[in-house]
């Protein structure tokens, strides 16, 4: 493949390539000299789980992979015991490292679901390695002095955290350079990140022209707005779908995103070809949203199940059907007032929520609609609860002993 068509594939969707013209020739240089770009993303395990907006970054590094190049897999074991302040109102809270070290191992699990394991095309490191080791002496020396604090202080949270009379902690004042830090000690040709870590990936850049290192290229990529339609995807605003959710969730929550995403979510989360795209999300806006719905579970749980997945939704929620294998939960009595069995089985997250639902009209038992909240129902073995559109539950009685 020529350097033009690989550049074109590489840039498509970036948001900022900073240079296209620098990183041009470095592909030019690599085709060159037969050796793969150094691509470098780092992934803090803050959090369990990795959802759908992680993958927009995983998913890119995927293709460099595909064309060649080295993905050098920053497992940010350290950093993520300071907090990425980047996008934050307030300071983060702490992060033991036995939180860090059992969220790495589910990080590192759910990203090769995407990533090529192949030794050749992927090199795992965890920055513990240099900077839980390093001496101060050594940071205050070699990276503190050089960067300034008017520098630091450029970055839109802090600036803003500052005009709202928001404290800023000395640590996440360091966290930039941390980060920047592992571009100089992997010796990163690019480095991906969102588009909130700008301010991170070009402090990279600089560092690396201080050590002497040619600065990497940066390439930014868009983050993926959430199903609330407004906010980006984040678990801790509960609009996230994660790549470990049951393909029925997935699915679902695939289906609920506002049509307004519906481009977005294609282009960044599948290989659907843009011809007649736009046309078909325009005109018929539910079958392109099968169609995504169907491509994002066939990534993760194969094209036999996204299909079985599209008929069990057309089953429940265009022909009016039960569930051919709803969710099941086990009651311990056959006669409870309502609220309570809605809070139980977990169809609603409090009593306020569940006299909601009651007064909506949105729960059914066996068919039944349970219009009064104080309500005592009598249960069945196999007894099917709905609540809302989407949840339905198959009751199991447990017999006492």
């Amino acid at each position: 493949m020529d350097v033009s068509k690989e550049l074109s594939i590489l840039c498509q969707n970036a948001v900022d390539v900073i240079s296209r013209e620098d990183f041009e020739q470095r592909l030019l240089t690599a085709k060159k000299e037969k050796r793969p770009l150094r691509v470098k993303a780092g992934f803090d395990p803050s959090a369990p789980d990795i959802h759908l907006g992680h993958t927009v970054l995983l998913r890119k590094l995927r293709q460099f992979q595909d064309l060649g190049h080295k993905v050098i897999f920053i497992v940010g074991d350290f950093t993520a015991t300071i907090g990425d302040p980047t996008g934050q109102n307030k300071t983060r809270p702490f992060l033991s490292e036995k939180e860090v070290k059992k969220n790495a191992k589910t990080y590192q699990k759910q990203a090769f679901k995407i990533l090529d394991k192949d030794p050749k095309k992927i090199e795992t490191v965890r920055n513990n390695t240099w900077l839980g080791t390093m001496p101060l002496p050594e940071f205050v020396g070699c990276i503190a002095s050089e960067v300034t604090i008017a520098r630091i202080l450029e970055r839109d949270d802090f600036e803003k955290r500052m005009t709202e009379n928001q404290p800023i902690m000395v640590r996440e004042f360091l966290y930039p350079l941390l980060q920047a830090y592992d571009s100089v000690k992997v010796k990163a040709d690019v480095e991906l990140g969102g588009t909130d870590q700008k301010f991170n990936l070009l402090m990279g850049r600089q560092l690396q022209k201080s050590f002497g290192q040619k600065p990497q290229v940066v390439m930014t990529l868009p983050l993926l707005v959430g199903l609330d339609g407004t906010q980006k995807m984040s678990k801790s605003l509960g609009n996230s779908i994660a790549v470990t959710d049951s393909p029925k969730d997935m699915f679902g929550k695939v289906m609920s995103i506002p049509d307004s995403l519906m481009l977005a979510y294609f282009r960044l989360l599948t290989t659907r070809s843009e011809d007649q795209l736009e046309f078909n999300v325009q005109n018929f806006p539910r079958n392109a949203k099968v169609e995504l719905a169907v491509s994002v579970v066939a990534q993760y749980y194969g094209k036999e199940v996204a299909q079985q997945e599209a008929q069990e939704f057309d089953r429940v929620f265009r022909d009016k059907k039960a569930p051919e294998n709803p969710d099941e939960f086990k009651v311990s009595k056959q006669a409870i007032w309502v609220v309570d069995l809605l809070k139980e089985t977990g169809a609603a997250a409090s009593g306020s929520e569940a006299r909601r639902l009651i007064g909506q009209g949105a729960v059914t038992l066996d068919g039944e609609k349970i219009a009064d909240p104080k309500a005592l129902v009598h249960i069945k073995e196999g007894s099917l609860l709905r609540a809302g559109k989407k949840r339905f539950i198959k009751l199991i009685v447990q017999k006492s002993k």
